[in-house]
């Protein structure tokens, strides 16, 4: 048996629970601008997000329209293709992986994935996070 042609990593998962996890990691990475997971799962991420800062930074409908439906949330596909593409100023090599030593509890290796570029979210995506709670309270005091 031979293992020509199967790319990626299994991290003993099926295919759909895979899809789910580096799903969440991008959405998190993308919402933080960096997270510390495993070293193989952060390699495989950044495979994955890569090509998803790519398909942002040409600003189409159709760019949009993949980006949401690659990672299942309109609200991160918005920000990455609004906020963090912008000021994205190379062509490539977007992200990178720095490892942070071992897990205390298996030993895993542990590495920090994070944007390059140092990305600085506006003032805009901060206010769309409040409550829902708030923004009604706002408004009450402006009237």
């Amino acid at each position: 048996m031979h293992r020509h042609g199967y790319k990626g990593r299994k991290f003993g998962r099926e295919t759909d629970q895979r899809q789910a996890l580096l799903r969440g990691l991008m959405r998190s990475l993308f919402l933080h601008q960096s997270i510390t997971t495993t070293t193989a799962k952060a390699k495989e991420i950044r495979r994955h997000a890569e090509k998803l800062v790519s398909i942002a930074r040409k600003n189409t409908l159709a760019n949009r329209r993949l980006l949401i439906s690659r990672l299942d949330d309109l609200e991160v596909a918005n920000l990455l293709m609004d906020v963090i593409a912008p000021q994205i100023k190379r062509d490539s090599g977007y992200l990178r992986v720095i490892s942070a030593g071992n897990r205390k509890g298996d030993h895993a290796e542990m590495s920090t994935i994070s944007f390059v570029d140092a990305i600085e979210l506006t003032t805009e995506v901060k206010a769309e996070e409040k409550p829902k709670g708030e923004k009604k309270a706002d408004k009450e005091e402006s009237k």
